[in-house]
C-alpha cells in the first residue's frame, strides 16, 4: 500500500506493522525531510510579517500574541490527532492518547521545557521586530538558533550530519549575525540623517507623543483602529523618507524612534539563545539520548511531545501577556481582558500567524526526527523569507544608503550559503537509532 502523499514526500508505516494494523504516517527518507523543511521554512518566515504588520498599525502586541497562541496551541492538536491517532499502536511507537497514560515524564518535561523557550523566545521576538526591522531580528535569532542550537543537536543525533559541511555552515551564520548587526546600525544612521534633514532629527520615543494620530486613535486607553480597513502608508506617503517615517511612528503600537539602538538587538539576541535550546530539549523528548525513561517504556512520537510541548508554550505566553495587559513595557498603553476580548480589529491576523508557527513548528519537527535535528536547523532560513516581506509590505531600507545596502545583500548571501552548508550535511536516522 502506498502512503506517498506527494511523489517527494514518502510516509509509511512504523516498523512491526503489518497492512491492516498501520500506525501513524512518519517521514522516512531525507527526500522528505527536506520538503518538510522547505514548507516549515515558508510558514515560519511568514508569521512574524503577519506581527509587524499588525503592530505597525497600532495593534497591541499583547492582544496579538494571546490570539498568535491560542492558534499556535490547536494546530498541535490538529496534529496529534490526525497523524498522531491514524491507525492502530505497537508496543514500541503507541499512538498519541495511548502515550498520554504512560509513565513517560522524563521526556514530557523535556517536551514542555522546550515549549517555555519557545514561547519566551517569540515573544521577545514580537518586540525585536518593531525595535530593530524584520530582517535583522530574524537574522539575529536565527543565526543564534543554529550557533548554539545546530552544534548541540549534533552531538545528540549521534553524528549522523556531516560534520565537515556542518560546522562551515555554522561559520557562515556567524558572520550573518555580525552582518545584521551593521546592517541594523547602519539603518538607524540612515533614519536619523532624514529625520535631520527634515528638521525632525530631535523627535524621541519619550517626548513624542503626537497630539493628532492618523490611523490609530485611542479609547479610554486602549487602541481601537480598524486593522482591516487601514490604508498602507505608502499609498499616501512615500516610502523611506522622514515623512514616512513619522506617519509610521504616529501609528504604530511601539514607539521606536529616539530608542537606544541596543536595545532591540538585545531583545533579539535573547530570543535567539531561547530558541538555540528549545530544539534539543524537543531532541531529548523524542530520542532519549540521556536515558530517563525507564526500561520498557516507548519513546514520545514526535507528535506526543509537540502537543506537550505546545501546551507549555500556551501557558507561558498566556502568563505572561495577560500580566503585560495591565503591567506593560516599553511605554505601550495599559489594556485589560475586556478590552482584549472585545478586539476583534486584526484578530484574524493574529490567529492565522500562530496556525503558520504551529504548523511550521510541527513540520520542523518531523523533518528533524527523519533527518536529524541539526539539519531540520535549515529552516532557519526563515529570514530570507521575512527579508523578502519585509522589502515588498513595509518599505524596509527604502531609501537608505549604500552603505546599508552592500551590507545587507552581504547579509542575505551569506544566509544563503550558510543554509546550502546545513540542508547539504543533512543525514537519515535509522529506525534501531531512534527506536
Amino acid at each position: 500500500m502506498d502512503f506517498s502523499w506527494t511523489p517527494f514526500v514518502t510516509f509509511s508505516p512504523i516498523e512491526g506493522t503489518t497492512s491492516s494494523g498501520l500506525k501513524m504516517y512518519l517521514v522516512e527518507n531525507k527526500v522528505g525531510a527536506i520538503a518538510c523543511m522547505l514548507l516549515s521554512l515558508f510558514f515560519l518566515g511568514t508569521w512574524p510579517a503577519i506581527f509587524t504588520f499588525l503592530e505597525r498599525r497600532g495593534r497591541l502586541p499583547q492582544h496579538t500574541y494571546l490570539d498568535y497562541s491560542v492558534a499556535n496551541l490547536l494546530a498541535a492538536v490538529v496534529i496529534a490527532f490526525t497523524l498522531g491517532e491514524i491507525g492502530k499502536g505497537t508496543t514500541d511507537s503507541p499512538n498519541f492518547l495511548e502515550q498520554l497514560s504512560q509513565d513517560n515524564w522524563p521526556s514530557v518535561m523535556f517536551a514542555m521545557a522546550g515549549g517555555v523557550l519557545l514561547s519566551l523566545g517569540n515573544l521577545a521576538t514580537q518586540y525585536a521586530l518593531a525595535l530593530v526591522g524584520l530582517s535583522v531580528t530574524l537574522v539575529i535569532t536565527c543565526s543564534m538558533t543554529v550557533v548554539i542550537g545546530t552544534s548541540v543537536n549534533y552531538f545528540l543525533d549521534n553524528r549522523i550530519n556531516s560534520a565537515e559541511i556542518l560546522f562551515p555552515g555554522v561559520g557562515c551564520f556567524v558572520i550573518a549575525v555580525c552582518l545584521a548587526s551593521a546592517v541594523h546600525a547602519s539603518n538607524a544612521d540612515d533614519s536619523r540623517m532624514k529625520l535631520n534633514q527634515s528638521g525632525l532629527g530631535n523627535v524621541d520615543a519619550k517626548t513624542s507623543s503626537f497630539a493628532s494620530l492618523q490611523g490609530v486613535h485611542q479609547d479610554n486607553g486602549f487602541f481601537s483602529e480598524d486593522v482591516e480597513n487601514a490604508s498602507d502608508l505608502s499609498e499616501k506617503l512615500e516610502v523611506g523618507t522622514a515623512d514616512f517615517l513619522i506617519e509610521l511612528e504616529n501609528r504604530r503600537a511601539i514607539k521606536v524612534l529616539g530608542r537606544n539602538t541596543l536595545s532591540g538587538p538585545g531583545i533579539a539576541f535573547f530570543g535567539g539563545v531561547c530558541f538555540a535550546l528549545f530544539s534539543p530539549a524537543f531532541n531529548l523528548a523524542t530520542n532519549d539520548q540521556w536515558h530517563t525513561l525507564k526500561e520498557g517504556v516507548p519513546h514520545l512520537t514526535v507528535y506526543t511531545a509537540f502537543f506537550y510541548f505546545s501546551i507549555s508554550c500556551f501557558i507561558v505566553a498566556a502568563v505572561l501577556n495577560a500580566s503585560f495587559l495591565y503591567h506593560p513595557i516599553l511605554g505601550l498603553p495599559r489594556s485589560s481582558f475586556k478590552a482584549y476580548a472585545s478586539h476583534w480589529n486584526g484578530r484574524g491576523w493574529a490567529l492565522l500567524a500562530g496556525l503558520l508557527c504551529g504548523f511550521g513548528n510541527g513540520l520542523q519537527f518531523m523533518g528533524g526526527e527523519a533527518a536529524g535535528y541539526a539539519a531540520a536547523d535549515a529552516v532557519q532560513a526563515l529570514p530570507l523569507v521575512g527579508t523578502f516581506w519585509g522589502i515588498l509590505l513595509f518599505g524596509e531600507y527604502r531609501r537608505s544608503s549604500r552603505k546599508t545596502y552592500v551590507l545587507l545583500v552581504s547579509m542575505l548571501v551569506m544566509f544563503i550559503v550558510a543554509v546550502a552548508l546545513l540542508m547539504a550535511s543533512a543525514g537519515q536516522r535509522s529506525v534501531s537509532a531512534s527506536a
